[in-house]
């Protein structure tokens, strides 16, 4: 038997990577860890987590004038940008080093550097060259800029939270959820934001009805959202840089923002020594166990571009060191994964959107609630909350769910659990609401939409 450095060797210490590495090194085999970056990857880094707390910090002009409803005095607060950086900063460092501990405390060997795949069962880092049994690939996205010219000046979601100066005019252009994320964040935080979109509607495979709902409700808020846009060139200027529109019109702003999409994080990985199989975006091909068509080269997570999530990611990690170390029963399903949208309002789903849905019953009923939370009541704002529920008619299961509104990700997080024990329209019926919430409306809906 041939004796190699490392039973599994992960290039990437994103959240799959970590995971994978220190649940192999749980079953007591040996493990490495090779990253030349902060640990957490783009998550920790420069993803989920900076994003919910700048999202966080947006939401405060909104309490501090919805108070004034309840009694409380106006106040005029200001905000300071280098102190919310600095603060996520700080954060982000702790959360590195919380990573860091978890690897060191089981006994995963770190090493630091950019991988490079030699052959099936070699990664060379720096001059040091390591084998291993098995190897993992989870290095995740990384945010791409289209050819545009000018598109030297723009900025993507990586530079996005730590600009040297707070942009006071904005444009991001983009129609997904992180572009509407971050039109909505800085829109909170006080700049004028506008949001470029060369489609019809923003958040292109999310329902129809948490579209254009969406779409309202942060109009309302403040971001200029224009559909049917997109940018024919940059240029810049004395006090900005200069937008061009495809239709010739022309915005000056301080910044522009891309959120286009993500592209697997692949460069420089050697994958073309070994052949490893890519789809055209270079993301990796695996089968239904993560396995690349070289038999000891695995992938996992944002790199594979299945379901581009940390949750899935985490998940994928656990089916694999359980197929490779464990009994091999552990299993991973991507139906009915939730989600949310850190607009403003959230926004959250999870199973079938009403097309999808329409697809693959041939009869459904909708139920459909849009209303104004108590919390508006007294706050004088028009801020609405739209819930949907997707029942298959045939079998009662509820098969899609959607919301916009207050904590909507929290909520929809909760009921994600009873559709995935396949909960049919009667069990949510005979539940009893918590009253007064914005959820019990979930257990209350009655009567089908038109």
């Amino acid at each position: 038997m041939q004796n190699y450095d490392f039973d599994l060797l992960v290039i990437g210490g994103g959240s799959g990577g970590v995971r994978a590495s220190r649940m192999a090194a749980a079953q007591g085999v040996k493990v490495a860890v090779v990253e030349d970056a902060p640990l957490g990857g783009t998550c920790v880094n420069l993803g989920c987590i900076p994003k919910k707390l700048y999202s966080y910090a947006s939401s405060f002009p909104g309490h501090y004038s919805s108070a004034v409803g309840y009694g409380w005095e106006a106040v005029n607060p200001s905000f300071n940008w280098e102190t919310l950086k600095a603060n996520r900063a700080t954060e982000i460092t702790r959360l590195n080093g919380v990573y860091k501990n978890l690897l060191d405390g089981s006994g995963v060997q770190l090493i630091d550097g950019r991988g490079v795949l030699v052959d099936a069962h070699t990664v060379q880092v720096g001059e040091q060259q390591y084998s291993a049994k098995y190897i993992l690939i989870a290095t995740g996205g990384w945010p791409v800029i289209p050819e545009v010219e000018g598109k030297e000046l723009a900025i993507s979601s990586n530079e996005i939270f730590d600009l040297p100066e707070f942009p006071k005019r904005l444009v991001v252009v983009g129609g997904g959820y992180i572009a509407s994320e971050f039109a909505s964040i800085f829109n909170g935080l006080g700049s004028q934001v506008t949001q470029l979109y060369r489609s019809e509607q923003i958040l292109r495979g999310f329902d129809q009805d948490i579209r254009n709902f969406l779409a309202q409700e942060m109009s309302k808020a403040g971001v200029d959202i224009r559909t049917n846009s997109d940018v024919a060139k940059l240029a810049k200027t004395a006090d900005g840089i200069e937008v061009t529109l495809k239709d010739g019109s022309t915005l000056e702003v301080d910044q522009v923002l891309y959120a286009t999409g993500r592209a697997p994080n692949v460069k420089g990985l050697g994958l073309e020594a070994l052949n490893i199989a890519q789809q055209k975006n270079g993301a990796i091909v695996v089968d239904e166990d993560y396995r690349t068509n070289v038999e000891s080269v695995y992938a996992l997570g944002d790199v594979t571009d299945r379901v581009q999530l940390t949750p899935v990611a985490l998940g994928e990690a656990m089916v694999l060191v359980d197929h490779l170390f464990g009994e091999g029963k552990r299993e991973m399903s991507y139906d009915y994964i939730p989600t949310a949208i850190f607009t403003t309002p959230n926004a959250a789903t999870v199973g079938l959107t009403e097309d999808e849905a329409r697809e693959q019953y041939k009869d459904i009923v909708i139920y459909r609630s849009e209303f104004r939370a108590l919390k508006h009541t007294l706050t004088g704002k028009n801020e609405r909350t739209l819930m949907k529920l997707i029942v298959d008619k045939a079998s009662d299961k509820v098969v899609g769910m959607h919301m916009v509104g207050d904590e909507a990700g929290e909520i929809i997080q909760g009921f994600a659990v009873a559709m995935k024990a396949g909960a049919t329209k009667a069990v949510f019926d005979s539940t009893i609401g918590i009253h007064p919430t914005a959820a019990e409306e979930f257990v209350t809906m009655r009567t089908p939409a038109a």
